[in-house]
């Protein structure tokens, strides 16, 4: 497996992060959203302003997800409380998936924030996505619908992992 490292994302990386972004949803999300959708969402969730807000304001702390030089992908967690902690972001370019990146980027995740427990919200129809948190420990909670605006719902489950 490759040396994954997480790297601490400060405001000279917003510019990655937005391209990546723009890069991983555009390869993974048309099969499950529609384009129209994408866009609205990279931009309310990924212009400068909107990941500024979400590391000065909302205490979210992102990580790029690094091997040698390349950039592979990025998450962001915050702390809802002591050690309880959401998973708002995970993506990782696709192609370099399904290479053991995921579960080594979450094994390196857990060891910086030391967890008891992890939730996260994921698109029903996002199948591998949804199996991928499976099988690193994340269980289904429940359903839960969220009205993101512009007319769009995202139709999620909200899993759970612990300690």
């Amino acid at each position: 497996m490759q040396d994954i490292k997480l790297i601490p994302a400060t405001h000279n990386d917003i510019k990655s992060i937005s391209l990546l972004a723009k890069i991983i949803w555009n390869q993974h999300y048309p099969a499950i959203i529609s384009q129209q959708q994408i866009d609205y969402m990279l931009n309310l969730m990924y212009s400068d302003a909107s990941l500024k807000e979400q590391m000065d304001q909302k205490g979210h702390l992102f990580f790029l997800i690094r091997t040698g030089d390349s950039c592979l992908g990025f998450i962001s967690v915050n702390r809802e409380k002591e050690n309880n902690w959401f998973l708002n972001k995970f993506y990782i370019n696709q192609e370099t998936s399904s290479r053991g990146i995921g579960a080594k980027a979450f094994e390196e995740l857990k060891k910086i924030i030391r967890p008891s427990k992890i939730t996260l919200t994921v698109n029903r129809q996002n199948f591998k996505s949804i199996n991928f948190y499976f099988k690193t420990g994340f269980r289904i909670e429940r359903v839960a619908d969220f009205d993101i605006g512009n007319g769009y719902v995202m139709n999620d489950f909200v899993m759970v992992w612990y300690s």
